[in-house]
């Protein structure tokens, strides 16, 4: 097999990230494959016990990483040498540690020194104060790699990292974050078209099979109309064009009925339209051990699916279980679905 390389971007480095790096990474080091951790130097090194050998080699150009044997890298951006960070607690500092953590891995990706991306988090409102004028992750990376916000799906998605086969629940939004009372304006056919699109090229990846099902928008899929004219107008004539173009779709259907099936792995992925209707049934199965994936960008790129947990950051009691996941999920994405054709 050949050797893959992995950017990993330590997020708010007040948070969980670097903790989360130094009890799992280790662990996972192997012959194919390379991690570049990218971020302040002082958040892994405060974590090390007296006398402890450092778990990562430091780079100080990321190049360098080309010709370098399997293992865990480090490089921290020059910036960021001479800044404190608090702990467990937001701050502009790690705000910046966020941004320019994101913006050299965007670096990496592009010159193909790395194939994808896991990312962990960050806050989204320290990251706007330090002067990064993005909401969060997804639009940084959309709007820096050139594929813009309308080119990008949200993902999220349990994962069985033993391949056990067990039912899991897979969702791409078509919406994402926006007020509850906006969405039926922001569902368009060709935002639809788009993330059945990208959920598509997603499940290939992972060698899933099985069409995607495709939430109504109004109780009921609406009723042919008499409960919202949205399926009818929208979401219907999207599910044609998709079907016209090959991809194997079925809907709408009830949203309180079709998760019930689809967690009984009769559908590999979900399409909702929106947050709550999607992420609700999700987080009830998945809480705490799920992945979210950016659909959409030139790379792969997973991130775990909770925050930066400064409430429980030095305790040893955030669990480990998304970001194992969210590493495994991208290892897969890089490596590609080995069926044969």
């Amino acid at each position: 097999m050949s050797q893959h390389t992995l950017c990993i971007t330590l997020g708010d480095p007040g948070g969980l990230g670097p903790e989360l790096i130094k009890r799992c990474l280790p662990g996972q080091a192997d012959e194919d494959w390379k991690y570049l951790v990218i971020g302040p130097r002082v958040a892994l090194e405060r974590l090390q016990k007296p006398g402890e050998t450092s778990f990562w080699t430091d780079l100080d150009a990321v190049e360098d990483i080309v010709g370098a044997e399997s293992g865990i890298y480090l490089h921290q951006p020059p910036e960021l040498s001479r800044i404190g960070y608090p702990v467990g607690a937001p701050s502009m500092e790690g705000g910046l540690a966020s941004g320019a953590a994101l913006k050299k891995a965007v670096e990496v990706l592009k010159a193909g020194i790395a194939q994808g991306l896991l990312t962990c988090p960050l806050n989204k409102a320290m990251l706007q104060k330090a002067g990064y004028d993005f909401p969060g992750h997804t639009e940084f990376l959309a709007e820096h790699f050139g594929v813009g916000a309308d080119g990008v799906c949200m993902h999220l998605c349990g994962h069985d990292m033993d391949d056990t086969g067990a039912p899991l629940l897979r969702v791409s939004l078509v919406t994402t974050h926006p007020p509850l009372s906006q969405v039926p304006s922001l569902i368009s056919r060709e935002r639809i078209l788009r993330c059945l699109r990208l959920t598509s090229v997603f499940l290939k990846s992972l060698c899933l099979h099985g069409p995607i099902a495709v939430c109504g928008l109004n109780p009921h899929a609406g009723e042919s109309g008499r409960i919202g004219k949205e399926e009818e107008k929208t979401i219907i004539p999207a599910l044609q064009a998709a079907q016209e173009e090959g991809l194997n779709v079925e809907g709408p259907f009830p949203a309180d009925t079709l998760f019930h099936f689809a967690a009984k792995g009769e559908y590999p992925a979900v399409l909702a339209m929106y947050h709550d209707q999607g992420l609700a049934p999700l987080k009830l199965l998945h809480f705490g051990e799920a992945v979210n994936v950016t659909l959409g960008l030139p790379c792969p790129r997973t991130s775990p699916d909770h925050g930066t947990g400064y409430d429980v950051v030095g305790t040893g009691k955030a669990s480990t279980k998304s970001f194992l996941a969210a590493l495994d999920m991208v290892r897969k994405m890089i490596v590609g679905c080995k069926e044969a054709v």
